[in-house]
């Protein structure tokens, strides 16, 4: 499959898919949802852990997936953004970290591969999502400490390379580091993979997604997008791209930093538009569509999707615009 996708890359514009947590608020699942049968005597509450569903309401996941799919996407993201011990320890769930993440994967992977079937012409992959966690390695949350860390490199490299394992045990076909706000996370997490790679003798394609915070075009730990590039050349990547934060729009001058300085694919999957004061994004399908022609107007995306908001409307719009473009030249 890694072959099959970097051929696929070389060919055109491959589509990521949209919002998870978009897609499921839609259930209005409750407590007992969230606990489902295995978890209905679990000590705490875990509504809102939307990872936990892949265990619990793996129907609903599935569905999301074929949604993704359906609307033109080549790849979709498991449900496995917080499934790590250090950011399931909100839920006291770390024990369950490994069948969060194998679960996840096979979901996804069974309707990559009903769809594959059902149209062979167009392969669909799964990448495994690895999120930031909710700890920063570079930065100290406590204001009067500044040199105290609430998590080291080692810890994460640890919990990172549990989740690493599990989603390629699930089937996943790559890798994706993604919303990266501290490199330093980021760089465990590569580690990790590089370690589990060379353990299984195997070449699984990385693609690695930073996020841009604020207006002043850096990350949380203080890097401009270049810098981040730089980075994170040292490692062998399918792609390297943003996502979440920011807007299609204000994302773009991100993307034209880094797209001539790396011969590697870029990815880039942006929120629809900004929050407005309910915190909704309320973008539309067509809106955002036209803000990200302009990527493929500059030829500055190999990869592209939608991040917090976007819903299959997105997508399929997304989909449309980049069918039959040339794709940025890249090397893999």
């Amino acid at each position: 499959m890694a072959a099959q996708l970097k051929m696929n890359l070389k060919e055109r514009i491959l589509v990521l898919d949209g919002a998870m947590g978009t897609m499921l608020q839609a259930y209005n699942f409750s407590e007992e949802d969230f606990r489902g049968e295995r978890f209905k005597d679990f000590h705490r509450s875990v509504k809102g852990n939307n990872d936990l569903l892949s265990l619990t309401q793996p129907a609903a996941i599935a569905e999301v997936h074929r949604k993704y799919f359906e609307a033109g996407a080549d790849i979709v993201e498991t449900n496995t953004f917080s499934s790590t011990t250090i950011a399931m320890a909100d839920y006291e769930m770390e024990e369950y970290v490994y069948d969060l993440n194998y679960a996840s994967a096979k979901i996804a992977k069974d309707v990559a591969q009903s769809i594959t079937t059902k149209e062979p012409h167009k392969p669909r992959f799964v990448a495994g999502s690895i999120g930031p966690t909710n700890k920063t390695a570079s930065m100290s949350p406590d204001v009067n400490d500044p040199g105290y860390r609430a998590v080291s490199f080692e810890e994460l490299r640890v919990a990172y390379k549990q989740q690493v394992e599990a989603l390629l045990d699930g089937g996943v076909d790559l890798l994706l580091v993604e919303t990266v706000f501290d490199t330093l996370n980021a760089k465990a997490a590569l580690f990790a993979i590089d370690q589990v790679k060379e353990e299984r003798a195997i070449d699984t394609p990385v693609m690695i997604s930073g996020t841009i915070t604020d207006a002043s075009g850096r990350t949380l730990s203080g890097q401009t997008a270049e810098a981040f590039l730089i980075s994170v050349s040292h490692i062998q990547l399918l792609s390297v791209g943003f996502n979440c934060a920011l807007g299609a729009s204000q994302l773009q001058p991100h993307l034209e930093a880094i797209a001539s300085k790396t011969e590697v694919g870029i990815s880039a999957h942006p929120n629809a538009g900004l929050p407005n004061a309910f915190g909704e994004y309320d973008e539309t399908p067509e809106q955002m569509a036209t803000q990200i022609k302009k990527y493929i107007d500059k030829n500055l995306v190999n990869i592209v999707g939608g991040c917090c908001g976007t819903t299959p409307a997105h997508i399929k719009a997304i989909a449309q615009l980049v069918a039959n473009v040339t794709p940025r030249k890249c090397k893999l």
